[in-house]
């Protein structure tokens, strides 16, 4: 059974996609009855510039249609998904932009590319037209070793920017040919996958992978690579990436580059931003000169997940042409020069810190340090369950927050313990979990101590229990006047306000408290959330206990035992 997707049928992926496309997108137009994607009749270059011609396979979005426009391309040819266009597309592309200048055709290292490109541009020059054919070979697990040549890659789309850039700028069509032919000298890529792709109607991935495993060296076909191994870190892959493409052209210090780190189709934002960092330093340690660089999906196998790396070495003219601006649908717009002189990292504003108490610590700073760090480890042991609860009817990070904040208050033991009294304690633990833990718990404990602290402040002479009583009752009024939950919202004050509810009737009896938040966290499984990130999944979150509650409980139960109630 087929892979599902999001298409009508698989048999018009292509037509549907570039429908969509043209649709969308304001500078782009399609040759009629071609699949071929063009700029905008009132964009188009005036006849003294050279046109520029690529295209392939499709499932590589948002190469090549994506690169059509002011600055780069001037029309992309797309074939079936991983399949090379036809001789005949082709040679509609070439006559429906090509100018008095020439034509350059811009042409992955692949068998089908080079001969239905090279039969279309016999095809045109025996009609008049100038035709110059750039051949893109930059891989480098293959190397030089295999007899059809090294796979083109991600450095097409360095050659569309360079490309693009000279032929605005009024070069000729030998010039633009020699200077892509210069730059394709010096750059080359190299890849690692995660995981394999699916093509449009298949009933499986290309290639299967263990858990812990991933190719390297892979193409963009979703084929598997020319090596299997483990799954590594960041720093790793940034590391084996680098090595693999400086040691393939002969990179070296001093070396002006640019870097392009390339998602494979699946792999988000934020992984990627992770690796163009750690790719980054790992080129300041070789001390290469990184002039321009940029991270995003620019050549892809449909959802595959996984990355690439292109470095190419740089000259004034090419670096200066790189830089040029693109206003194309796909090519990022912000400028990737790195200026030697630039800051990278601002002061940070003045903020309030946990100062250090003075004189002998307290032994009830002391009492209470300890039922914290019991608190913190209980949390830290729940994690797994806290944050299994929470991926069913939230986004997942509950437990993952608690227990940062948890590890936090451990590490500031020294200082915490060191506060005069309990009111400062938790002013200063107030502090920690506010500027430690995420999403909506970190705020809403921050409010909970903050309020504490400033009840116990005021307290006076009352006795123990109805001190901390009071500041509990302060706290939880707090957070439901900020956070605006009530019982029967299905969130962390269903367990907090029985509680409550518990402590007024007598200070003293923790036990009866701690029984009546477990109660009300297991009554939450009967409710239809009505706010905080359950309630987006409505009826879906029926039968399952509020992971926000479950903690609350979890907390007073700990702190129950650790009194001897």
């Amino acid at each position: 059974m087929p892979v599902e997707k999001i298409l009508n049928a698989p048999g018009d992926v292509i037509e549907d996609y570039i429908a969509g496309l043209v649709r969308g997108t304001g500078h782009l137009a399609r040759v009629e009855g071609w699949p071929v994607v063009v700029r905008e009749p009132a964009t188009r270059k005036s006849p003294d510039r050279v046109a520029l011609v690529t295209g392939g396979g499709s499932g590589h979005e948002p190469a090549h249609a994506g690169y059509v426009g002011e600055g780069m391309l001037d029309a992309a040819v797309l074939g079936p998904v991983f399949t090379s266009p036809s001789v005949d597309a082709v040679h509609a592309a070439i006559r429906a932009v090509a100018t008095d200048a020439g034509v350059l055709l811009i042409v992955k290292n692949y068998t089908g590319d080079r001969l239905n490109f090279g039969l279309a541009a016999e095809m045109a020059r025996v009609e008049g037209i100038a035709i110059e054919i750039v051949v893109v070979a930059d891989d480098a697990a293959l190397g030089d070793r295999s007899r059809a040549g090294r796979r083109g890659l991600t450095a097409t789309v360095l050659v569309h920017k360079l490309a693009g850039a000279a032929a605005e700028a009024g070069a000729s069509l030998a010039e633009i040919a020699e200077l892509c032919r210069r730059f394709l000298l010096g750059a080359a890529t190299m890849g690692v996958a995660l995981g394999a792709c699916v093509v449009p109607g298949a009933a499986e991935p290309s290639f299967a992978l263990a858990p812990g495993e991933v190719e390297w060296g892979l193409g963009i076909h979703g084929e598997a690579g020319s090596e299997r191994g483990a799954l590594v870190t960041s720093r790793e892959i940034a590391d084996r990436l680098v090595d693999a493409v400086v040691r393939d052209r002969g990179l070296g210090e001093g070396d002006r580059v640019v870097a392009l780190v390339n998602s494979l189709g699946a792999t988000p934002d934020l992984e990627l931003r992770i690796l163009h960092g750690d790719v980054l330093a790992a080129l300041e340690r070789r001390r290469l000169d990184v002039r321009l660089t940029w991270a995003a999906p620019f050549l892809t196998s449909l959802e595959m997940p996984g990355a690439s790396l292109t470095l190419a070495r740089l000259d004034d003219e090419t670096a200066a042409l790189l830089a040029s601006p693109a206003r194309t649908l796909a090519f990022p717009a912000w400028s990737a020069e790195l200026r030697a002189a630039r800051t990278s990292v601002v002061p940070a504003p003045h903020r309030f810190e946990v100062g250090a108490g003075e004189g002998p610590r307290s032994d009830d700073v002391a009492r209470l340090h300890a039922r914290a760090a019991a608190l913190a480890a209980a949390l830290e042991a729940a994690e797994p369950e806290l944050t299994a609860l929470d991926r069913t009817v939230g986004d997942g990070d509950l437990g993952i927050n608690l227990a940062r904040g948890a590890a936090a208050l451990r590490a500031a033991g020294d200082l915490l313990g060191s506060l005069p009294d309990a009111s400062a304690y938790l002013a200063g633990l107030s502090q920690i979990v506010r500027h430690e833990v995420g999403g909506t718990s970190g705020p809403l404990y921050s409010i909970l101590l903050l309020a504490m602290s400033e009840s116990l402040a005021g307290s006076g002479a009352s006795p123990a229990a109805r001190r901390w009583a009071d500041a509990f009752a302060a706290g939880v009024e707090r957070i439901r006047t900020i956070g605006g939950a009530a019982p029967g919202d299905s969130t962390m004050v269903d367990a907090l306000q029985p509680a409550v509810d518990a402590l007024a009737a007598d200070p003293a009896d923790l036990a009866a408290a701690a029984a009546a938040a477990d109660a009300g966290a297991r009554a939450t499984a009967a409710l239809r959330p009505s706010l905080g990130r359950s309630s987006y999944v409505g009826e879906r979150a029926v039968g399952v206990p509020d992971p926000g509650a479950t903690a609350v409980a979890l907390q007073l139960e700990v702190l129950r035992r650790e009194l001897g109630c």
